[in-house]
This record gives C-alpha cells, sequence and structure tokens, in this order.
C-alpha cells in the first residue's frame, strides 16, 4: 500500500465511511487494540458503528513509514461526543466532552491490503464539558 492509498483510507475512516474496511482489508485481518480484538470487516465495522453512533472521529497522522509489507504510523485521534450517552464504548458521555488517543498503530499489508493491525497507546484523555483533561489509561 503505497502513501496515497492509505491517506484515503485515512480520508474515508474519517468520513465514517463503512466500506472502507471492505476495501481495504484482508478477509481474516486481525487488529488488536489492548485487549480489543477485531476480525475482518464486519468486526470493525461492527465496531465503529458504535463509535460513530455517539463521536466525530477524526484521525490525524503525524508521522507515517512503510515498505512493501508494513507501514507504521504515529497518530492522534480525536473524538467528540455528538450526544448524551450512558453506554458508549467508553462509558457515559455528555454532548462536547472530548478524548484523545495518541499513539503508533502498526499495520501488516498483504496483496495491498491490511491483515494485521496492532494499537500501542501513548496516552489516551478525558477532557470534561470544563475543560479539565484526565488521564485514562488505556480503554480496552
Amino acid at each position: 500500500m503505497n502513501r496515497a492509498s492509505f491517506d484515503e483510507y485515512i480520508r474515508r475512516f474519517n468520513a465514517q465511511d463503512p466500506t472502507v474496511f471492505d476495501d481495504c482489508l484482508t478477509p481474516d485481518m486481525v487488529m488488536l487494540n489492548g485487549t480489543l480484538e477485531l476480525r475482518g470487516a464486519q468486526g470493525m465495522k461492527d465496531h465503529y458503528a458504535k463509535i460513530w453512533s455517539t463521536f466525530d472521529e477524526t484521525v490525524h497522522c503525524l508521522r507515517v513509514v512503510s515498505d512493501d509489507d508494513t507501514l507504521a504510523v504515529q497518530m492522534w485521534t480525536h473524538f467528540t461526543a455528538l450526544r448524551d450517552d450512558d453506554k458508549s464504548v467508553v462509558g457515559p458521555v455528555k454532548a462536547g466532552e472530548s478524548f484523545d488517543f495518541r499513539g503508533v498503530v502498526f499495520y501488516w499489508i498483504e496483496n495491498g491490503k491490511f491483515s494485521n493491525v496492532r494499537v500501542a497507546y501513548n496516552s489516551f484523555t478525558h477532557t470534561d464539558l470544563a475543560g479539565k483533561e484526565t488521564f485514562l489509561g488505556i480503554p480496552h
């Protein structure tokens, strides 16, 4: 996967286009995000449907390094709660609260698609409506 293809993947992800998973993942893809394990496009669609029903999510790629078989990205992902949700994937949230993930995501590439994804956290924070930021550790 070249840089232009990865940038298109991120653009579609940020647009909350669930078909990006069909187009960019191998059928047996495995993603490990902390203790959370997702499998295949449907696993990703199900997971992100929950997130995107409550949050506006934007991935910012700070640095991307790749070769033919691997891609690593240092990223910052910002989540803003769109509505009050007592059962969001991170617990109860109020509209306007935000969360920020900073970390590294490592992708294995097979035939131009992601076959394995590993998420490594540097920080995960919550900012409440008063602007108070709290470090949360790893959410999964």
